[in-house]
C-alpha cells in the first residue's frame, strides 16, 4: 500500500512539472506573439501550483510592463531580483520601470564605511557565505589534523598557519553571514498597489495626513496593527496605511 501511495505521489509530483513547463511555453508563445492577457493567465496559473522563480517573475513583470501596468510589473521584477539579486536584466527592467512611478522619493546616503561593506558582501548572498563558513571551516579541520601527521617542521608550520587563517576567515564569514541573514529577516519590503494612498501618522482614519504614496513606490513594513501597516520609505519618514494598499514582496 505504501509503494502504491509513493508511486501516486510521485506521479503526481511529474504531472504538475510537466504542466508547469506546458504553462511556461504557452505563456512564453503568448507574450511573443504580443497576446499579453493569455500570457499573464498562464504564468499566474504556475504560481497557483507553487512554483516560484526568478524567470517566471521576470517574465511576469514585463508582461505587465508591455501593459504600462506600474505597480504589477515593479512588484514582480523585485520579486525575481529577490530570488536572483546579480542579475542584470532584472535590474535594468526593474529600473525602466520604476521611472514610471510617479513618486521621486531621495534615498538616505550611507556613510563610507557602509558602502565599502555593502559593497564587499554584495557578491554572495547569505546561503552563499554560510556555506563558504562552512567549507573554511572544514578546511581548518583538515589542516589541523594535518599539523599532528606531517613529519618536517616546515610542513607542520604550513599547516598551522593555514588552519588559522581559515578558522580566521570562517568566523569573520560566519559573522557576514549572521548579519546579512538578520538584515534580510529585518526588511519587509512592499509595492504600493492603490494609484494613490494617503499615509497617516497613526493607525486610524482620524489621524492626520503625513504624505501621499502612488503606485509602484517601494515601502518598507516596520509594523503591522489591524488592519493597518506601519511603513518607511527610502528618504526614512514613516507613516501608517491600510494593508490592503500594499502587497509584501516577500510572500512565497
Amino acid at each position: 500500500m505504501k509503494k502504491i501511495l509513493y508511486i501516486l505521489v510521485l506521479g503526481f509530483c511529474f504531472y504538475g512539472f510537466a504542466q508547469n513547463d506546458s504553462f511556461f511555453e504557452k505563456g512564453n508563445k503568448a507574450y511573443n506573439e504580443g497576446i499579453y492577457d493569455d500570457a499573464e493567465s498562464f504564468y499566474l496559473k504556475i504560481i497557483e501550483n507553487g512554483e516560484h522563480s526568478s524567470e517566471l517573475y521576470f517574465n511576469l513583470g514585463n508582461v505587465y510592463y508591455k501593459q504600462n501596468k506600474i505597480a504589477p510589473s515593479i512588484y514582480y521584477y523585485e520579486k525575481a531580483l529577490l530570488l536572483d539579486p546579480n542579475n542584470t536584466d532584472i535590474k535594468n527592467n526593474l529600473a525602466y520601470a520604476q521611472n514610471m512611478s510617479l513618486d521621486a522619493i531621495e534615498v538616505l546616503p550611507e556613510t563610507g564605511l557602509f558602502k565599502i561593506y555593502k559593497n564587499a558582501t554584495s557578491f554572495l548572498t547569505f546561503e552563499q557565505w554560510a556555506y563558504a563558513s562552512i567549507g573554511l571551516m572544514l578546511l581548518f579541520v583538515v589542516g589541523y589534523i594535518l599539523y599532528f601527521f606531517l613529519r618536517y617542521s616546515t610542513q607542520k608550520r604550513i599547516s598551522f598557519v593555514t588552519s588559522l587563517i581559515c578558522l580566521l576567515l570562517s568566523i569573520i564569514t560566519i559573522v557576514i553571514a549572521y548579519t546579512k541573514y538578520r538584515t534580510i529577516e529585518a526588511n519587509k519590503p512592499a509595492i504600493v498597489f492603490d494609484k494613490e494612498v494617503i499615509v497617516k501618522s497613526e493607525p486610524n482614519n482620524r489621524s492626520s495626513e503625513i504624505f501621499r504614496l502612488h503606485e509602484g513606490t517601494k515601502v518598507n513594513v516596520l509594523d503591522e496593527l489591524n488592519q493597518w501597516k506601519k511603513i518607511r520609505i527610502s528618504d526614512g519618514k514613516t507613516g501608517w496605511l491600510t494593508s490592503k494598499s500594499i502587497k509584501d514582496i516577500k510572500d512565497f
